[in-house]
């Protein structure tokens, strides 16, 4: 299994961006895929997830209403839209899959917020 994070960057506050999260070895219609985020000197946080069952999302306090969690079944990838994004949305996001056979992480993005 893998997970593999691009779409990462820089964006002045107020942009956009959109992570992507390629999988191979498991298909994300089958599985709950969730984004994760860590800044630095915190701990790990979930943002958003997308179950499996009927599509249904699920987002942080943080990032409702700014945030959107998606997935293409056809190219087996899971998005992150990110808008309105702030200094504090700064962090290593990461793709992340509940399976049958165990936890799969990718090796993260880096988003960075400034002006």
């Amino acid at each position: 299994v893998q997970l593999v994070e691009s779409g990462g960057g820089w964006v002045l506050p107020g942009g956009s961006l959109r992570l992507s999260c390629a999988a191979s070895g498991i298909s994300v219609s089958r599985y709950h895929m969730s984004w994760h985020r860590q800044a630095p000197g915190k701990g790990r946080e979930l943002v958003a997830t997308i179950f499996s069952i009927d599509d249904v999302t699920k987002y942080d306090d943080s990032v409702k209403g700014r945030f959107t969690i998606s997935k293409d079944t056809v190219k087996n990838t899971v998005y992150l839209q990110m808008n309105n994004l702030k200094a504090e949305d700064t962090a290593t996001y990461y793709c992340h899959s509940q399976t049958y056979g165990g936890d799969y992480w990718g090796q993260g993005t880096q988003v960075t917020v400034s002006s």
